[in-house]
Formats: structure tokens, sequence, C-alpha cells
């Protein structure tokens, strides 16, 4: 990636991890109209970042977060000693002459911080797998997954302009923001040969299409009873379970 798709990037993170305490300490300080703005300002301008990723830098299927969190446990050690050892001592392990196992010898056993617990062959594998994984370019979009991943990032800002229109308690926006969440997956389904993220991200946005049964205004009508009738009934007849239900 290019330090500006980097940039890009890094402030599309930054958004996603401050917009709910911006919200509410909007709401704190300005109150609802101040909170509604805040809102607005936000997914705009995660609406403009995406769209610069989508069409200028060709980023394809834009995963969330849009950086991979780091996981600490499987990266190279970073200690100094460590690296000196690791670059004068190689992995020699012993191979059973009978089974065939293959051993860690005691001799080139890392320090207790970068140590890890199966084979060297496992650990080359995973580490060789990661990496191709991290390495793999998106997958190109044609002009219809185009379309649909322009539909997914443009959604949020049609949902909060149906509702400055109709108000929060009419069923258009829910109804419009579910259309074009729907649209966006059909039209990705028929793209092949995605890589291991954006198989992965599709089947996220196609989980968080539960969350429907959770927002206003289907909530309030249809699931907020079932709910709490579901919760009375786990409170009065599970044992152990009413602390938390009720």
């Amino acid at each position: 990636q290019s330090l500006p798709q980097q940039k890009l990037l890094t402030w599309l993170s930054v958004l996603e991890c401050v917009e709910v305490f911006a919200e509410m300490g909007t709401a704190r300080v300005w109150g609802e109209m101040g909170r509604w703005t805040i809102i607005v300002l936000i997914q705009l301008a995660k609406a403009i970042l995406r769209l610069l990723l989508l069409l200028w830098y060709k980023a394809g299927i834009q995963t969330s977060p849009p950086i991979v969190p780091l996981n600490r446990e499987q990266q190279q050690p970073l200690h100094p000693q460590d690296v000196e050892d690791s670059s004068s001592e190689k992995d020699q392990p012993y191979v059973g002459r009978r089974s065939s196992r293959v051993v860690r010898s005691l001799q080139s056993t890392p320090s207790l911080q970068s140590r890890h617990w199966g084979s060297p062959q496992q650990r080359e594998e995973s580490q060789s797998r990661r990496a191709e994984e991290m390495n793999q370019p998106p997958t190109p979009l044609g002009l219809q997954e185009t379309i649909a991943e322009s539909l997914y990032i443009t959604r949020p800002l049609l949902h909060l302009l149906s509702l400055g229109v109709w108000g929060q308690r009419s069923w258009k926006p829910w109804l419009l923001s579910a259309v074009l969440d729907i649209s966006s997956l059909s039209l990705l389904s028929d793209l092949k040969d995605l890589n291991r993220r954006e198989r992965a991200e599709l089947r996220r946005r196609t989980i968080l299409l539960l969350y429907y049964l959770l927002r206003s205004p289907f909530y309030d009508r249809y699931s907020e009873g079932r709910i709490l009738l579901l919760l009375r009934l786990l409170a009065d007849y599970v044992p152990g379970v009413g602390l938390v239900t009720r």
C-alpha cells in the first residue's frame, strides 16, 4: 500500500474508534442537536474516505476495522538478544529414528517471551500462511461490484437523510437501509476467488443483518416484547439465571 492510502486507512480507523465517544460527549455538552450534527459529520467523513479508497486506490472490498489489529502473540520476537540468538543459531530439530517425530532442540530454545509450543514446521507454515494472507492484493471489482460497495459505503448517509425526512418513528428509513444492505450483498455474491479477509468481511456483513431485528421501529413493535418475555421465562424457571436476566 502507498503512503497516502495508509494515511487514509489510519484516519478511517481513528474515526471508527472515537465516533461513539464523540457522539456521547457532544450529546452531553450540546444536547440532541449537537449529537446529530456530529453523527452526520463523522459518517460523511467516513464515506468520503471509503469512497476515495474504493474509486481512487482500488482498495476493493473494505474490511472493518480498516486496519487489522496486531496479534502480538504471533509476531516475531523484537528483543535484540532474541534477534541475535535467532540469527546465530538456527532451529535444528531432533527427528526420532522410529517414530519420525519432530522435537525442538533445547539448544535453540528461544526466550520465554517469544517461545512457541508447536513444531518448527508448524511455525514456519503458519508464518508463511499469515504473510501470504497479509500480502494478498484486493480482488479487482467490476462495475457491478463497485456499485455494490458504493451502496454499502453510502448507506449510513442515506439512512440519516431518510431519518431527517420521515422521522425516527417511520418504517421508511428502516426499510431503505435494509434494502441497501441486502442489495449490496446480493451484488457482491457473484464475486469468486476472494481472499480470506474479504470472505470474512462478507460473512460479517451477512450476520449483521440480524441487527435489524433490534433496530427501531421493528424492535419497538415486535422484538422488545418477545425478548422481555424470554428473559422473564429464564428468570422464573432457570435456576441461577434470574439475577442476570432481571
